[in-house]
Formats: C-alpha cells, sequence, structure tokens
C-alpha cells in the first residue's frame, strides 16, 4: 500500500514557476514508477510526465515538454515536478500516481494522490 500526498500547487501568473512535490508513505517507494497527470474543469485527466524507478527514464506530453521537469528522491520518498514558464491553459488540478511501470495511461498506476490546484493567470 502507497499513500500519496501532493503539495506545493497556487495561484502564479504566466511564465512563472512553481515545484510541486508527492511524499509517499512505505518503504517501496523506489520500487514504484511515478506519474503525475492532470485534470482541468470539464475535461479529462491528463498524462503529463512520467519517472521510472530508478529516474533514469522519463517522459513528457508535448504540451509541457521543455517547460517541466519530473524528478525524484528515493531516499525522501518524493517525487517533484518543476513547472516553468507557466501558461493559464496549464491550469489544472495536479495528481501523481504510483504504479509497476512507467506509462502514459491512467489505468497503469494503482495509487493516487488527492490532487493539488494550480492556477495560472494571463
Amino acid at each position: 500500500q502507497v499513500q500519496l500526498v501532493e503539495s506545493g500547487g497556487g495561484l502564479v501568473q504566466a511564465g512563472g514557476s512553481l515545484r510541486l512535490s508527492c511524499a509517499a508513505s512505505g518503504r517501496t517507494f523506489s520500487s514504484y514508477a511515478m506519474g503525475w497527470f492532470r485534470q482541468a474543469p470539464g475535461k479529462e485527466r491528463e498524462f503529463v510526465a512520467d519517472i521510472s524507478w530508478s529516474g533514469g527514464s522519463t517522459s513528457y506530453a508535448d504540451s509541457v515538454k521543455g517547460r517541466f521537469t519530473i524528478s525524484r528522491d528515493n531516499a525522501k520518498n518524493t517525487v517533484y515536478l518543476q513547472m516553468n514558464n507557466l501558461k493559464p491553459e496549464d491550469t489544472a488540478v495536479y495528481y501523481c500516481a504510483a504504479g509497476g511501470y512507467s506509462s502514459r495511461l491512467r489505468k497503469s498506476y494503482d495509487y493516487w494522490g488527492q490532487g493539488t490546484q494550480v492556477t495560472v493567470s494571463s
């Protein structure tokens, strides 16, 4: 069982930056691939980024590539999402998720956090 708690969301102006954190409970964090997803009002939850259990492999949605960076610290049981050059269309609730392997598919993840709101003003 893994419990995930996101933090770091907030209100930021376009062009600004935020760093989201996702703290995981349990001693098996390092064995899980991690993903970040987001859901805007009236839209489906969509993939943002993922990272392998070792941190050696990452992938990004085209919409955030070059602006967002996913990383993890297995010693701290935490995964991060550094978001730079934020745009109003990045406004959404951001969720972290843990699963057995890196994937862009929601169904591949077994555990989800409660989400953190990111709002980007124009």
